[in-house]
């Protein structure tokens, strides 16, 4: 083993304890060094309000119903193109759909991540053909500025201009 193969293991080694530690975070678990693990409790307050809880669940089920449904359907796609007795055109269809529905679910991501990066605690973003539908939460109603930096965001990532964007507490 010579230099250059130590420093791609290492660098894979420490990638791997980042994307652990990111884990952790992220599922909410926390190691305080005694072999107990703390959870905290997602947006609970003591006085019982929930609110802040459901809507943190809203864009969870919305983000998980929407991965299933992707999944599932790609999954149907896939078994079109493989199977032997579809036709050539069925063939060129299911795929060219299968490219849609993966370019459209990469394009939500990348919109995701960048109305976070606009300060919104979270976003959700639906493409639906020619349209994007975007809902972030935010305990205000948006203000034009907003609205724009939101519009452009998807704009530079989809090209798609036609944006109805929605504010959920």
């Amino acid at each position: 083993m010579n230099r250059k193969q130590a420093g791609i293991i290492l660098t894979l080694l420490a990638l791997i304890v980042c994307a652990g530690i990111l884990a952790a975070r992220v599922n909410g678990q926390v190691d305080d060094g005694t072999g107990s693990s703390l959870t905290s409790l997602p947006f609970t307050k003591d006085n019982g309000d929930k609110t802040a809880s459901n809507t943190k669940d809203y864009f969870y089920e919305s983000r998980n119903t929407r991965e299933q449904q992707d999944a599932q359907t790609m999954q149907n796609l896939k078994s079109i193109i493989e199977d032997k007795n579809t036709s050539a055109n069925q063939k060129t269809d299911a795929q060219k759909e299968l490219t849609a529905l993966t370019m459209a679910r990469d394009y939500e991501t990348r919109i995701e991540l960048s109305v976070k990066g606009k300060g919104f605690e979270d976003a959700l973003c639906l493409i639906e053909g020619p349209k994007a539908r975007v809902i972030v939460k935010s305990k205000d109603s948006l203000n034009e500025k907003q609205s724009i930096q939101i519009q452009e965001s998807v704009a530079s990532v989809s090209k798609i201009k036609d944006v109805v964007i929605e504010a959920k507490q």
